[in-house]
């Protein structure tokens, strides 16, 4: 199925959109990854709909990706007797580990792990940031606030914890559960919540033993600063907005999206742009102008992905949001400014004989008149390296691997063609024609451009530049074996 885009969209599946029908139709709309959240549905619901999503992909004889995200560390407030209180501006409030219910100056609050990494001048978020609190006292089972910004605290309401690194598993007992339940039903991305380190994701890496690619959601400071190294150990990032804009100032969010774009497009690595994209969505068939130009943002900075939460899985308008999504990817793809702020931001690195394959392909490709860039891939990233050029013309990803196909699905420009293991570089120059001219790319009188690993089959030894036609009787009588 054919996008005229290359920005990918992300589908998050729910209520709103667990049917064969909706799925199917988010598809045909432009979805070309689904997303699998963990926080909701049992492991028969999750199976239920990984199984549709394999029978649209059959049907609709495409390649679907599918990215499980794992809930990952919640931290919530106890119960109150009245079930709400109202916390106002000044006033003095106490967290602690006492099994009492809640009262206008106190409330359990079951983690002794953030007690034991509190300080006094610290800030806890509750109730995605509405009310803020300040540590005056702490201890191993205490802290003392005041109320920096009041309201209506009510039942297990979420706290977040910005000014330290949290002493927390980066895995739950849930999302180990979890974690093995999809990397064995077959997920081909795990996207990991709340990464503070590093170590979070090798442990996770560890746990998957390379069932599924990893995906690190940035949304914590802790994961901001420590961003590199996290992005080093990571297959993809996800910049998620919602708790980043909680536990940090709303007008940080939008540099440190720019910042963490551009570093994962020179590390050729997939990222995603997500919350609230089109929020209104939810209860509204039309998005609003606001939300339309935030979308039209993450395109321009040259994001791989963007994509829809509620708006798809507990909204009235699924299907119309991923339209409006592929409509809002389309026109700002075909504005030329959109291709001088993408070249303005590529990033030079030729620091092995495949970077400087891909940049070659890219520099021809937009120098002569190339339809294509078919690049062969076992593991994958000869393709992610062509997708961080950015190059005007599609690139076709030939991959063997059915799980590479899948995984590519979240790269920006890329589509995949499931092909057979290939012993000689004529016949891979032949698919790649074959290839082009199914999808509409190119027809027999044009040329695309080839790139390949000799050895075939061989991991990271991409080392042939081809211009080749696409008429198969030139291939054949002009092409080395």
């Amino acid at each position: 199925m054919r996008r005229l885009r290359s920005v990918k969209i992300v589908a998050t599946l729910g209520p709103a959109s667990s049917t064969y029908e909706v799925i199917r139709a988010l598809h045909e709309a432009g979805a070309d990854v689904f997303r699998l959240n963990m926080s909701h549905g049992s492991h028969s619901e999750i199976a239920e709909r990984h199984a549709i999503i394999r029978r649209v992909e059959e049907d609709c004889k495409s390649t679907i990706g599918i990215l499980a995200d794992l809930q990952g560390p919640k931290l919530r407030v106890g119960v109150f007797a009245n079930g709400e209180e109202d916390l106002v501006e000044g006033a003095a409030f106490r967290l602690d580990l006492l099994d009492e219910e809640g009262s206008a100056t106190r409330v359990t609050l079951p983690h002794p792990e953030i007690f034991a990494a509190l300080e006094p001048g610290a800030h806890l978020l509750v109730n995605d940031g509405k009310i803020r609190l300040k540590v005056e006292a702490c201890g191993t089972d205490f802290a003392d606030c005041t109320v920096l910004a009041g309201g209506t605290i009510s039942n297990r309401k979420g706290v977040n914890v910005p000014d330290v690194v949290l002493p927390l598993a980066a895995l739950s007992d849930k999302d180990r559960a979890d974690l093995e339940f999809v990397s064995d039903l077959g997920v081909d991305w795990l996207a990991l919540s709340f990464v503070q380190r590093a170590q979070d994701v090798i442990e996770a890496r560890e746990l998957c033993r390379g069932r599924a690619a990893i995906l690190s959601k940035i949304e914590k400071p802790a994961g901001v600063k420590a961003f590199e190294e996290i992005l080093e150990v990571s297959d993809g990032i996800m910049v998620a907005r919602g708790d980043l804009g909680v536990e940090l100032p709303v007008q940080n969010v939008p540099p440190i999206q720019k910042r963490l774009i551009r570093r994962c497009r020179a590390a050729a690595k997939p990222v995603i742009v997500a919350t609230q994209m089109l929020e209104s969505m939810i209860e509204s068939p039309m998005p609003t102008r606001a939300e339309v130009s935030d979308v039209a943002t993450a395109i321009y900075e040259g994001a791989d992905a963007i994509m829809l939460s509620a708006e798809s899985a507990a909204g009235d308008y699924p299907v119309e949001a991923v339209t409006t999504m592929n409509n809002v990817a389309e026109e700002v793809e075909s504005d030329p400014t959109y291709t001088e702020i993408i070249e303005a931001s590529r990033a030079a690195k030729r620091a092995t004989v495949a970077d400087g394959i891909v940049a070659a392909a890219r520099e021809i490709a937009e120098t002569t008149d190339i339809k294509a860039i078919c690049c062969f891939t076992s593991s994958g990233t000869t393709a992610l390296l062509t997708a961080r050029e950015r190059p005007r013309v599609p690139i076709i990803a030939m991959t063997s691997s059915v799980n590479t196909a899948r995984r590519l699905a979240l790269t920006w420009g890329t589509e995949c063609v499931i092909t057979g293991e290939l012993e000689r570089f004529k016949q891979a120059v032949v698919n790649a024609a074959r290839a082009a001219r199914a999808r509409g790319y190119a027809d027999a009188t044009d040329q695309i451009l080839v790139t390949a690993g000799v050895p075939f089959n061989t991991p990271g030894t991409t080392n042939i530049l081809r211009v080749a036609p696409c008429d198969e009787r030139l291939i054949y009588n002009t092409d080395p074996e």
